[in-house]
C-alpha cells in the first residue's frame, strides 16, 4: 500500500513539462525483459536441472525477438534521463564528480544488496547440503541481469563525457560510431577476427545513449507522420540484412549459433534499435497526452519507482520457482517445442510473478530509500571532514578508481559461468573488488553531504 501511496503523491507532483513517455518506455522495456526471460528460460534438459534458452528449439520464435529485444530502448531512455539529470545538476551549481556520486549511489546500493543476498543464499544452500554444481547454476541464473547492468552502469559513469561530446559534436558523434559498428562487423565476420566484435559492446549501446541525449537536448525528434516511413525503411533494411546479408534473424542470443546479434551487438541490432527509437520518438506526443490521466500515470510512476528492483530480482524469482516446481517434479517438463510446454508457460509465468512480487515487497525499500538520498553539489576540499584530507585532484583519482573497482568486480561476477564453483557461487575476489569500490564511493558521499534537490527524470 505504501508503494501505491508514494506513487500517487509523486504522480501529483509531476511537473507539466516532464516527458512522461520516457518513463512509460522504461516501464514497458522492463516488462518486456521480464516476460521474455521467463518465457524463454528452459530449466530442464534431458533428465536433470539445467539452464537453456527456448530459442534454441523454437526457431519460429526468432522473428518475435525483433519486439522482445528492447535493450536499445533502455539505453535511449538512459541517455535522455542522464542528460536531464546532468543539466539539472549543473544549473544548481554542481560539478561532474558530485553528479557521479549521486547517480552511482542510486544504482549501486540496490545492486550491492542483491549481490550480498545472492552470495549469502549460495552459502546457505551449500551449508544445508545442496550440491555445489546446483548452487553454481542457481547463482548464475539469478545473476543473468548483471550483464546488462554492467553495460548500463558503465555508460552512466561515462555520461558526463558523452554529454559533453554531444554538446561539441552533436549528431556527428553517433553517426561516426555507426560507421565504426559496420566496420567492426566487417572485420569480425569477413576478417575472421571475432574478438574485434567486442568493440560493439560500447559503440552500439553508446549510440542509443547519445540518441537519448540528443532527444532531450532537442537535437532530434519525430512526428507520427515522419515516424512511419522511418520505421518502414528500418524494417526493410533489417529484412535485407537477415536474409541476403550475413546476420541471423534472432536479435537475442541463441545457444550454439555461430553468429549472434546481441553478444556482441551487431549492425543488424543497431538497425533494429534505430527503428525502435524512431517509433518511440514519433509516439511521444500522443502518449504524453494519454498519460495526462491520473490513473495511467500513477501506474507508470509505480513501476518506475521500483524498476531496478524488478530488473535485479526477476531471474532470482525464476530460480526459486524452478527449485520448487521443477526440481521437485511438481511441474512436468514436456518437450520445449510441444503444445503442452507452451500451455504450461501460463502457470509458470504466474508462479514467477507471485515470487517476484514477494521479492519486490522485501527489497524495494532499498531502492525507495536510495531515491530519497540528499543530492550533493560538488566535490569540494572544504567539504572534507575527518582525518582523511586530500587535494581535489587526488580525491577525484580515488573516486575514479572506486568506480573502476566497482564496475570491474561486477563484470567479473557477471562473467562467471554456470559451472563456476565456490563457497557462495559468487567469485569472492570479484565480490571483494566490487564491495571495496562501492564502499569508497559511499565514503565519498558521506564526506560531501550538502543537499541538492535535484529532480528525477531517470
Amino acid at each position: 500500500m505504501s508503494l501505491i501511496q508514494d506513487a500517487r503523491r509523486a504522480a501529483r507532483r509531476t511537473p507539466p513539462q516532464r516527458n512522461r513517455h520516457v518513463d512509460l518506455l522504461r516501464a514497458f522495456a522492463i516488462g518486456v525483459v521480464v516476460f521474455g526471460h521467463w518465457m524463454a528460460i528452459v530449466v530442464w534438459t534431458g533428465d536433470e536441472l539445467d539452464a537453456d534458452s527456448a530459442l534454441e528449439y523454437l526457431t519460429w520464435g526468432h522473428p518475435l525477438t525483433w519486439i522482445l529485444q528492447v535493450m536499445p530502448l533502455f539505453f535511449l531512455v538512459g541517455g535522455y534521463a542522464n542528460a536531464a539529470s546532468i543539466d539539472s545538476h549543473h544549473r544548481r551549481g554542481g560539478d561532474t564528480f558530485g553528479w557521479l556520486l549521486n547517480r552511482g549511489a542510486r544504482l549501486l546500493r540496490p545492486t550491492t544488496v542483491f549481490l550480498v543476498a545472492l552470495a549469502a543464499a549460495g552459502a546457505t544452500a551449500r551449508l544445508l547440503g545442496a550440491d555445489a554444481s546446483t548452487v553454481a547454476l542457481g547463482v548464475w541464473g539469478a545473476s543473468i541481469p548483471l550483464w546488462f547492468l554492467v553495460a548500463y552502469i558503465s555508460l552512466v559513469f561515462l555520461a558526463p563525457l558523452a554529454h559533453a561530446a554531444h554538446a561539441r559534436y552533436g549528431m556527428a558523434f553517433p553517426v561516426v560510431a555507426g560507421v565504426l559498428v559496420l566496420l567492426v562487423d566487417t572485420v569480425r565476420i569477413h576478417g575472421d577476427a571475432p574478438i574485434a566484435g567486442n568493440a560493439n559492446y560500447l559503440l552500439v549501446w553508446l549510440i542509443f545513449h547519445q540518441l537519448g541525449v540528443a532527444w532531450h537536448e532537442g537535437g532530434i525528434s519525430a512526428t507520427v507522420r515522419a515516424g512511419v516511413p522511418l520505421c518502414g525503411a528500418g524494417l526493410v533494411t533489417l529484412v535485407a540484412l537477415t536474409t541476403v546479408g550475413p546476420y541471423p534473424v534472432s536479435m537475442v542470443s541463441v545457444p550454439g549459433a555461430e553468429l549472434q546479434n546481441a553478444t556482441p551487438p551487431t549492425f543488424a541490432l543497431l538497425v533494429l534499435g534505430l527503428t525502435q527509437c524512431a517509433a518511440a520518438m514519433a509516439l511521444s506526443g500522443p502518449v504524453n497526452r494519454a498519460l495526462r490521466g491520473a490513473r495511467a500515470w500513477t501506474g507508470v510512476v509505480a513501476v518506475n519507482t521500483v524498476v531496478l528492483t524488478l530488473f535485479l530480482w526477476h531471474m532470482a524469482a525464476a530460480v526459486l520457482v524452478s527449485a520448487v516446481l521443477v526440481g521437485t517434479g511438481i511441474m512436468p517438463q514436456p518437450d520445449v517445442d510441444s503444445a503442452a510446454w507452451l500451455l504450461l508457460r501460463l502457470p509458470w509465468l504466474a508462479a514467477c510473478a507471485v515470487v517476484l512480487a514477494g521479492l519486490v515487497a522485501l527489497f524495494a525499500r532499498i531502492e525507495l530509500r536510495t531515491a530519497g538520498l540528499p543530492r550533493i553539489h560538488t566535490v569540494d576540499d572544504a567539504a572534507l571532514t575527518g582525518r582523511l584530507v586530500l587535494r581535489r585532484g587526488a580525491w577525484r583519482v580515488m573516486v575514479i578508481a572506486a568506480i573502476v573497482s566497482a564496475v570491474g568486480g561486477l563484470l567479473i561476477v557477471a562473467a562467471a559461468g554456470s559451472d563456476y564453483v565456490s563457497a557462495t557461487g559468487v567469485p569472492p575476489a570479484a565480490l571483494g573488488c566490487y564491495l571495496v569500490g562501492v564502499s569508497l564511493l559511499r565514503f565519498a558521499r558521506a564526506r560531501h553531504s550538502r543537499a541538492d534537490a535535484e529532480p528525477r527524470q531517470g
